[in-house]
């Protein structure tokens, strides 16, 4: 198929390109590079984009004319959206009510978008099931929950094929070694805790030791960026059989808190490093688990980094 890659030069999203390219796929990457990184592109075209750019967005659409879109380019940290809502709703749906319009204007009808487990707020039960009430805690959870509101009436409407992938936790980098993590500022925590094992960082940041699990840290469920890419592609084969949209969740339904992340990273590596306790941040929920069976029965989707440890490797 051709693709339009929607944040390619991101983390997630260069991953993508290098796999979906690697598959057969002739993919076109839309960026505008306020996060991503031209260089981070290593398959494929790329093409200059804001998706607030409505004029740009149909010029590409109609020049390229793409069988299907991939859609990665959102700003996603959960205290920046607490502290600055605007840039996350104008982005993340204005941006993205301009992505789909294009779509639909060039009768490009099927989609991967990129939700997140943020939609689900604090969980009522374990693991977090497709059908879990959503009751985001923050505006970046609150924007892509409007997203996926927003492609169920597109899906009637206009027949918009999609499939919306809830993201726990995305880690670990390209096992060839081309292609990593590169937040500036660098805001998750395992390439944080990585930077303290090489002395790029003088100390970890542990934000909240008091929530009621068993170290007093939050609990995240981990997937390594291979296993969202290649879930991806699985999408899009389910999408090309005109079968009906989907929410899915993806994660590894393992939890690791992140006291427990920098103990078997400390252990992995025999290095030591300064971890400094402060308070919560907002908009953390305390723990964040998913259940991948939905995932396995209707793509035949099973993560092949299962544990941290394999994750963690990828890293080092």
């Amino acid at each position: 198929m051709k693709l339009f890659i929607v944040g390619g030069a991101g983390y997630i999203g260069s991953h993508m390109v290098k796999m979906a390219e690697k598959n057969g796929h002739n993919v076109i990457t839309l960026d505008n590079l306020s996060t991503g990184h031209k260089n981070a592109v290593i398959a494929g075209k790329f093409e200059f984009c804001d998706i607030l750019d409505e004029k740009k967005l149909n010029a590409l659409f109609s020049h390229h004319k793409p069988d299907a879109v991939i859609h990665m380019g959102a700003f996603s940290i959960v205290d920046e959206s607490v502290k600055d809502p605007f840039k996350y709703y104008q982005n993340n749906v204005s941006g993205s009510l301009n992505l789909f319009k294009a779509m639909i204007d060039n009768n490009c009808k099927k989609l991967i978008f990129s939700s997140t487990a943020a939609i689900f707020g604090e969980p009522l039960y374990l693991p977090i099931d497709e059908q879990h009430k959503k009751e985001p805690i923050n505006p970046y959870g609150k924007s892509k929950l409007m997203i996926e509101d927003i492609l169920k009436d597109f899906d009637k409407a206009y027949g918009l094929k999609y499939i919306s992938f809830r993201y726990f936790n995305a880690a670990g980098h390209d096992p060839d070694g081309e292609l990593s993590e590169r937040h500036e500022p660098e805001t998750h925590l395992l390439p944080i805790i990585i930077q303290a094992v090489n002395a790029q960082r003088d100390h970890v940041r542990i934000f909240g030791t008091d929530y009621d699990t068993n170290d007093g840290t939050c609990i995240r469920d981990y997937i390594h960026v291979n296993d969202i890419a290649l879930s991806h592609l699985k999408g899009l084969k389910y999408l090309q059989k005109d079968f009906p949209s989907l929410e899915l969740n993806l994660g590894n339904g393992n939890g690791f808190s992140v006291k427990e992340i920098i103990k078997t990273v400390k252990e992995m590596t025999n290095k030591d490093f300064n971890v400094i306790e402060e308070g919560r941040r907002d908009g953390d929920p305390k723990i964040l688990l998913a259940s991948g069976e939905k995932a396995k029965n209707k793509l035949d989707f099973t993560p092949s980094f299962s544990d941290l440890k394999s994750i963690i490797k990828t890293l080092i």
